[in-house]
């Protein structure tokens, strides 16, 4: 019975397999907001109005939390949601939260909550600081760089 089971189970495994590499490319297009792989929650769960607000990144609760772009987004306090939520275009991370800098490059990268930089009014997010440093070298260049290459590395 054992073996039957196991099997079976070895069938179920490779039909699996099977399916997920029939994927096609529209399938396997990034998200427009980068929430990780295993969570819904955008910018880690930080308030994204904190870093205009306040200077930095503030840990969001579910209790004041909205949804905007297929993701859950967390704030503060009642205040800076609603203050999102009037304008989600003004507090949102460029580039849907991915890495500033990879996107300049043509590529997606999870974006870091803790390094970040706010220019010209905006929020911008990047992977590591290594990455962070390589990328205020020429944020103008940058910037114009991703702002070309946004939203089609999306696809990538």
């Amino acid at each position: 019975m054992f073996r039957r089971v196991t099997r079976g189970l070895a069938v179920v495994l490779i039909a699996i397999g099977a399916a997920g590499s029939a994927v096609t490319p529209a399938a396997a297009k990034e998200p427009a907001v980068y929430t990780g792989f295993f969570s819904s929650v955008a910018v880690g769960g930080y308030d994204p109005v904190a870093y205009f607000t306040k200077g930095q990144p503030v840990e969001g609760g579910k209790e004041f939390s909205t949804r905007w772009m297929d993701a859950e987004w967390r704030f503060a306090s009642a205040e800076n949601r609603d203050l999102f939520i009037k304008s989600p275009e003004k507090y949102a991370p460029q580039y849907g939260g991915y890495c500033a800098w990879a996107v300049a490059q043509g590529k997606t990268a999870s974006g870091d909550p803790k390094l970040w930089k706010v220019v010209d009014g905006k929020l911008y997010l990047n992977y590591d600081q290594e990455i962070q440093q390589r990328w205020e070298k020429d944020i103008p260049g940058h910037i114009a760089s991703a702002d070309h290459n946004w939203p089609s590395v999306l696809g990538k």
